[in-house]
């Protein structure tokens, strides 16, 4: 689990690529000390278990990965932000983030707003249903506040700070970018639909405890 407040912009120094998968090896300083064999490692929003060495560790990735990801682009030299999985008790800075990334976007524009930059991000349609004004979105691992949503896209505001600490400030138009939606969402989708697939009689078993969107409405929701 991860919070989404990318702690370092790592480099990569090779990728090993086979017919089953990927070996990434990364650069980085400051969390090396802090990671041990089989740790869990956000890899520009991507959850990857670690191998660690002097100054880099690496980490395999599953086709999976490099079919719903853009870790399949990287090569030596790219810039990949990094976070520790969240530790007990530590500050919570950004949102609930698995690092199991939905879809890879793209970076349709990017225009200056004063201090910041607004970023319209590109994603498919069937993810725009998770992705509301002023709710939570991960990109390339990083914890943002969504500005706006619209039918194909949503918009995104990355203040100097954020544009500086991760590689979101390298991105340029047409640039891929890993997506995960908001968990929450993808709960609530659940419960709400829970039982619909069912045949009428087993159906009626779960009817009396079904979350509906009335109760949701009468509970502040």
């Amino acid at each position: 689990m991860f919070t989404g407040i990318v702690e370092e912009i790592g480099t990569v120094r090779s990728v090993r690529a086979g017919t089953s998968g990927a070996v990434l090896d990364i650069s980085a300083s400051k969390i090396i000390p802090g990671i041990k064999l089989g740790d869990s490692i956000s890899v520009n929003g991507v959850c990857l278990t670690v191998t660690p060495g002097a100054g880099h560790f690496t980490a395999d990735v599953m086709p999976e990965s490099l079919r719903r990801t853009s870790l399949g682009s990287l090569v030596a030299g790219s810039k990949v932000n990094l976070e520790r999985a969240m530790e007990c008790g530590g500050r919570f800075g950004g949102h609930i983030v698995s690092g199991h990334v939905d879809a890879c976007g793209r970076i349709e524009s990017l225009t200056k707003e004063g201090i910041a930059v607004l970023m319209t991000v590109s994603v498919p349609h069937n993810l725009l249903k998770y992705i509301a004004e002023k709710g939570s979105v991960t990109l390339d691992g990083t914890s943002l506040t969504v500005v706006s949503a619209g039918s194909g896209s949503f918009k995104v505001s990355l203040i100097p700070h954020t544009l500086s600490s991760t590689t979101l400030g390298l991105l340029r138009v047409g640039s891929p970018v890993n997506v995960e939606v908001d968990m929450l969402a993808r709960y609530v989708e659940r419960l709400l639909d829970f039982g619909k697939d069912r045949p009428d009689d087993s159906r009626k078993e779960c009817d009396s405890g079904k979350l509906t969107i009335d109760f949701l409405k009468e509970n502040g929701f």
